[in-house]
């Protein structure tokens, strides 16, 4: 077990875990657009820039659309950071991503930590079926799997 999936277990109870891989699931039902989780220690105080790492590691731009998220939360430093494929970047107004961070980030401060990644989901899951309705012949591209520790630890 990875430290980063340590420190999960130690803040979110395996129910809670289920729940929001539930929750992605449930918001991808409704959308193309895709949603993933990742669970790290650190991003030597660079969150945004390490999630765009992960996010390209991961493979994530590989989607059809362009219409991937990924939500890192970075454990050790209590810091998060959301980051989004380029397609949705073309169709969403511009405080879209903001609207989303400040939800999180609300739940986060008053110690909310799943409901922080459920606010967070639930936001990107209806603002993705906006402007990426689901599809006949849509594919679940990526994984509703939560992954642990895909930086650099």
């Amino acid at each position: 077990m990875s430290k980063a999936e340590k420190l999960a277990k130690e803040i979110f109870s395996d129910q809670d875990l289920q729940d929001v891989s539930a929750a992605i699931n449930t918001f991808e039902g409704r959308t193309s657009g895709e949603i993933v989780i990742s669970f790290n220690t650190t991003s030597r105080n660079q969150p945004y820039k390490t999630a765009k790492r992960i996010f390209e590691k991961a493979k994530l731009h590989k989607t059809k659309e362009r219409n991937a998220t990924l939500i890192v939360l970075f454990l050790s430093e209590h810091k998060f950071a959301v980051y989004g494929d380029v397609g949705i970047h073309e169709k969403v107004p511009s405080d879209f991503w903001e609207a989303t961070v400040d939800e999180m980030r609300t739940q986060f401060a008053q110690g909310n930590m799943r409901e922080g990644l459920l606010a967070g989901i639930q936001k990107l899951g209806e603002n993705l079926a906006k402007y990426f309705p689901v599809s006949e012949d849509d594919v679940n591209e990526l994984s509703d799997d939560i992954k642990f520790g895909e930086s650099d630890e």
